[in-house]
């Protein structure tokens, strides 16, 4: 990996912490295990994803509310999905 991703990657490490323990794991867990590999369509959906209001985010990952946005809850369920 070279410099410039692995600066991009900490800068959104920092994106990735909410303020919410539960919220923090999903994120930094897709971060660390998926986004190296992920194709450029999956990377603007979680770059969109991480603009999203920490409540939004809480009950979609939750399970009590479901994005409108196809993609946004498509990848709202992969990272459900990532084991611990």
């Amino acid at each position: 990996m070279d410099g410039a991703d692995e600066r991009e990657r900490a800068r959104l490490r920092w994106r990735c912490r909410r303020g919410m323990r539960e919220l923090d794991q999903l994120f930094e867990r897709y971060l660390e295990r998926e986004w190296r590999g992920a194709p450029s369509d999956e990377r603007d959906v979680f770059l969109r994803l991480l603009d999203t209001e920490d409540d939004r985010l809480w009950h979609w990952f939750m399970g009590h509310d479901r994005a409108a946005d196809a993609e946004l809850q498509s990848l709202v369920d992969r990272i459900r999905s990532l084991p611990p």
